[in-house]
């Protein structure tokens, strides 16, 4: 694997021809291959490139709930290489002008993986041990205080909607820390003939694992990720595959205010343009509610 540090400024070109001069900065040949831009992903830009898979970090593509971090995405790729859960890192310029690294190309289809497929991908990925230096998610009343966080960017008759349906916090006792993918939604595991591999590492974090099986069973991440929430066989496939019963009686006690605060970050990411967010603010109320 190579690091390098090669200093681009997101003015000097368009972003192919960035990830080009990344790539060469890299020490590798962008020219002999047809570069073809993938999609799924909303916040970076991403070419498959031969059998490598470039990816080009936006410089504001972080939000309150999904970091953006490329030096994290190392630390997770690095620490589950060869786990038969990630691509395999080539190359990486973490601190460059943008970010760019570059990973192995995983054949197969996203968000075509069923539920008892991800419930147990997640939970062979909760086994693993974390890498040193990821960030810990908050837990307990600390999901709602994000949620309260993100209130006074919105309209105010959105904000106190939202502030009258806010929930009790959760009486969650301590849950040891897990490794997290941070963003494992639809769009972000692939099918393979190797079985499912969770791709797109800019989020990974240290928490209670509820916070990963929430954001899959987000009715809103479905919605946008995925083909629609998903149905309750679906959801006790997904449970079931994962096992765990205890981590699943704190996921369900805690249901309301993740709901609640994934509501708020919907209609946060709408207030800023991304209007797919706006209905699926109303699946997570519909579920609060």
């Amino acid at each position: 694997m190579v690091y390098a540090q090669p200093q681009i400024s997101v003015q000097d070109d368009s972003a192919p021809g960035l990830a080009r001069r990344a790539m060469r900065g890299l020490g590798l040949d962008p020219d002999g291959a047809e570069w073809v831009p993938l999609r799924g992903g909303r916040v970076n830009r991403l070419w498959r490139v031969g059998e490598r898979v470039v990816k080009l970090y936006h410089p504001a593509g972080a939000t309150p709930l999904f970091p953006n971090d490329p030096a994290a995405e190392v630390a997770a790729l690095t620490a589950l290489r060869d786990r038969g859960i990630a691509p395999r890192l080539v190359a990486a310029a973490p601190d460059a002008t943008p970010p760019c690294l570059v990973y192995r190309h995983l054949d197969g289809p996203s968000a075509a993986v069923t539920p008892w497929d991800a419930g147990a991908l997640l939970a062979r990925l909760h086994a693993e041990p974390p890498p040193d230096g990821l960030r810990r998610l908050p837990g307990g009343s600390d999901i709602l205080r994000q949620g309260d966080a993100m209130l006074p960017d919105l309209p105010d008759s959105q904000a106190r909607r939202l502030r009258a349906l806010r929930p009790s916090a959760p009486p969650l006792p301590p849950q040891k820390g897990v490794f997290l993918h941070g963003d494992p939604v639809p769009a972000n595991i692939v099918s393979t003939a190797k079985g499912p591999r969770l791709i797109d590492w800019q989020c990974p974090a240290i928490g209670d694992p509820a916070e990963d099986l929430a954001i899959f069973l987000s009715p809103a991440m479905q919605a946008i990720y995925g083909q629609g929430p998903l149905s309750p066989a679906q959801e006790a496939a997904f449970l079931d595959a994962y096992g765990h019963p205890d981590r699943r009686d704190a996921l369900a006690a805690a249901a309301p205010a993740r709901h609640w605060r994934m509501a708020v970050y919907c209609l946060w990411k709408a207030a800023r343009g991304d209007m797919a967010y706006a209905s699926a603010a109303d699946l997570e109320l519909q579920r609060l509610e």
